[in-house]
Formats: C-alpha cells, sequence, structure tokens
C-alpha cells in the first residue's frame, strides 16, 4: 500500500493519481486597514490553499485581520508565433481569404 491509502498506486509509492490531486491555487492576502505591518507577514503575504478550504480571516504568523487581495495568473508563454506550416503539421486546415465571405485552401 502506498503513502496516498491506495493499494493499486500502479507500483510508485511517490506519486498520487489524479483522483487524487487537489487543486491547490495561490492567493494573496492583507492585513486590513489600521491593523499596522508585522514583522512576521510584512502586511502581505501568498498562500498555496485547497480550493474547498476555507476562507482565511486571520494572518496565520501574527493573528491579525487579513482580506483576499485580487492577484495576477500565469498564462502560458508563446515563445514564436504559430505559423502556417506549424498550422498545418499539427493537423489544421489553413486558409486564405479571398473576399467578402470567399476563401480557399492554403
Amino acid at each position: 500500500m502506498c503513502q496516498f491509502g491506495n493499494a493499486s498506486c500502479g507500483g510508485s509509492q511517490f506519486w498520487p493519481t489524479l483522483a487524487q490531486l487537489k487543486p491547490m491555487p495561490l492567493y494573496e492576502y492583507e492585513l486590513c486597514d489600521g491593523e499596522g505591518a508585522c514583522v512576521a507577514c510584512g502586511g502581505r503575504f501568498t498562500l498555496r490553499r485547497p480550493v474547498d478550504a476555507p476562507e482565511l480571516t486571520r494572518c496565520p504568523a501574527c493573528k491579525k485581520r487579513v482580506r483576499r487581495v485580487l492577484s495576477t495568473f500565469n498564462t502560458p508563454k508563446v515563445l514564436k508565433p504559430v505559423s502556417v506550416s506549424d498550422a498545418k503539421k499539427a493537423g489544421f486546415t489553413v486558409l486564405k481569404r479571398l473576399g467578402k465571405g470567399e476563401y480557399e485552401r492554403q
């Protein structure tokens, strides 16, 4: 039996199955107005928490009231523009616009 309590882990005791993984996004928090800065958290911190975890209302370090802040998110970075030949290699049909409502295959 593996560390996740599953007898059929596929032979690996270190890797969970997809059903065992829980999404854990990053949440940013800041101290509420008038609470003052804290040496432990600096007034703002980021935590990775499960989606189904209850909302955090106090800083884990200094126990002052906190609120969640909207933050940026990561998107995949495109290193180069997709070319016509790349699209064709991926199996897409590439069309060229001839006029209003008229297209032809390239």
